[in-house]
């Protein structure tokens, strides 16, 4: 076997598992606890398993983000933010297709729907609302803007999910 056939096989082999992960389609938030598979707690290692391997890292964030798209230079996707070796928040870019809640609230729904399923708290953004809710471990937003859902969010318990 000729070294570069070894080398193709070899890179075949050592990314057929990253190639398989990647950000879901449709992608669910499941409130207090995840946002398209990732949770916070989750190493660097663990997302990499979880979304794969092709992501784009920002360089003017003040803590180290990690956007992966369905394309690249896509807009639509999830965002990772990463501080201390752990996911810190996670949220969704743009308003990608199909995102949900296990209970069927969908991106793009009317804000009435948001605001009228539980208590939330609103928190005035820069140009959008975020309601909040709190468990013991995490904050999850439900951003809105004119009128529309627009993203999901999950962060550290009382972090700002403005972004």
């Amino acid at each position: 076997m000729s070294r570069a056939i070894a080398c193709a096989v070899l890179t075949v082999l050592c990314t057929g598992g990253a190639a398989a992960a990647a950000v879901p389609r449709p992608g669910t938030l499941v409130p207090g606890e995840s946002l398209g598979g990732v949770r916070l707690g989750d190493t660097p290692g663990h997302v990499r398993t979880v979304l794969g391997s092709f992501y784009g890292v920002c360089r003017g964030c003040a803590t180290r983000t990690w956007y992966f798209t369905y394309r690249p230079f896509d807009r639509k996707g999830l965002a990772v933010e990463l501080a201390g070796g752990r996911v810190s928040a996670v949220y969704t870019l743009w308003q990608p297709s199909d995102w949900r809640t296990p209970e069927g609230l969908r991106l793009g729904a009317d804000q009435a729907a948001v605001t009228g399923r539980q208590p939330l708290i609103p928190l005035a953004c820069v140009g959008y609302t975020a309601y909040v809710t709190d468990t013991r471990a995490a904050r999850t937003a439900y951003y809105v803007l004119d009128g529309e859902l627009w993203g999901f969010g999950l962060v550290e318990r009382r972090q700002n999910p403005c972004r």
